[in-house]
C-alpha cells in the first residue's frame, strides 16, 4: 500500500476513532512529512512512489541518525518516532502490513524540565498591568485572570464561547484535549475581568454576534499566537524574572495549588490531566520551594 493512502486511512482513524483534535492530526503529519522528506533525500526516490511496506528498521536507525546528528533536540526526535510507532502500531492491528519495523526501537529517556512560572506577588502584578479603561486592555485583563484563575491550555482558553460561562456559578465548561469536557473553575476575580470585558467590549458594532468569547479589536475570534504575544508584552513591562508563555500561567496556577496544600488528585482534575503522572512534575517544583525554607530556616541546615 502506498504510504500516503496508508497515512490518509491512518489519520481518518485517529480523527474519527480516536477524536483527536486537528492540532494532533496536523502534528502527526508534519512529523511525517519531515521522514518523507528525508527519505526523499535518502533514497531519490518520488514521495508519491513510497510503499509503507517498504519503510525498514535500517532507514529509520539513519533518519534517527540524522537528526541526532544535525542537532536536533531529544523531545522532538522522541515526538518523531513516537508518530511513526503509533502508525505502525495502527496498520499491525488492520493487517495492513505484515511486520513492525520500529518494534526494536525505543524512545530516548529524556530529563523532564521544571516548569516555568511566577510567584504569587509577580503573577498578581503582570494581571494587574493591563489599562481596563480601554477595550484592549479589558480583554487582556480578562485573558490572563482566566488563564491563571482557571488554569486552562491556550488552545482551551481561544476556543470558549460566549455560552461556556456561568459567570453566576463561578465556572467555565471547557472543550480539552481529544475533545474531552470538564467544568473549570472562575474565580471571582476572572468572573469579575470577564463581566468588565463583555459590557466594555461585546456591545458594539456586530461583536456581539460573535460566538467566541475572546476578540481581536476588528471583532474576530483571538488565536493562540496572539494571546501568546499579550502575556508577552506584560511581562516584560511587569519586569518578571521569567518571561511566561500563556502555559506558564497554567504552571503558576498548579504550582500555587499545591504550594497552598491542594491534593494532587484535584490538581490533576482541575489541570483536565489523564494521567496522574503528567501532574506530578509540579510536586517537583513544591519540592525544590521546601528545600529552600529548609536552607534558610532550620539552624543546622547549612
Amino acid at each position: 500500500m502506498l504510504l500516503t493512502e496508508a497515512l490518509d486511512r491512518y489519520y481518518g482513524w485517529m480523527r474519527d476513532e480516536r477524536n483527536v483534535s486537528q492540532l494532533t492530526l496536523q502534528a502527526y503529519s508534519r512529523d511525517w512529512q519531515s521522514y518523507m522528506d528525508w527519505l526523499e533525500t535518502a533514497e531519490k526516490q518520488p514521495p508519491e512512489t513510497f510503499e509503507a511496506e517498504g519503510i525498514t528498521l535500517n532507514q529509520v536507525r539513519r533518519y534517527l541518525y540524522d537528526m541526532n546528528r544535525k542537532g536536533l533536540s531529544r523531545g522532538t526526535i522522541n515526538r518523531r518516532l513516537a508518530s511513526m510507532k503509533s502508525f505502525f502500531k495502527y496498520m499491525i492491528r488492520h493487517d495492513l502490513v505484515p511486520e513492525n519495523p520500529l518494534s526494536s526501537i525505543s524512545l530516548t529517556k529524556q530529563q523532564r524540565k521544571l516548569p516555568r512560572y511566577l510567584d504569587v506577588d509577580e503573577m498578581v502584578q503582570v494581571i494587574e498591568m493591563p489599562d481596563c479603561a480601554t477595550e484592549a486592555g479589558s480583554r487582556d485583563r480578562a485573558i490572563m485572570e482566566i488563564l491563571y484563575g482557571s488554569g486552562l491550555r491556550v488552545m482551551e482558553l481561544v476556543g470558549l464561547k460566549v455560552t461556556d460561562l456561568n459567570l453566576s456559578a463561578g465556572a467555565v465548561h471547557v472543550m480539552g484535549k481529544g475533545g474531552r469536557e470538564r467544568i473549570a473553575p472562575l474565580g471571582t476575580k476572572a468572573a469579575e475581568a470577564v463581566s468588565a470585558y463583555l459590557l466594555k467590549s461585546r456591545q458594539t458594532r456586530a461583536i456581539r454576534h460573535e460566538k467566541a468569547l475572546l476578540l481581536n479589536l476588528r471583532g474576530g475570534p483571538l488565536t493562540d499566537r496572539a494571546v501568546r504575544d499579550i502575556v508577552r508584552k506584560y511581562c516584560l513591562e511587569a519586569g518578571t524574572k521569567e518571561v511566561l508563555s500563556p502555559h506558564g500561567f497554567r504552571h503558576s496556577f498548579a504550582t500555587h495549588l499545591l504550594d497552598n496544600g491542594a491534593d494532587l488528585r484535584v490538581v490533576q482534575s482541575l489541570l483536565g490531566h489523564r494521567r496522574i503522572s503528567s501532574t506530578q512534575i509540579y510536586t517537583h517544583v513544591s519540592r525544590t520551594k521546601l528545600r529552600k525554607i529548609y536552607h534558610k530556616a532550620h539552624p543546622r541546615a547549612n
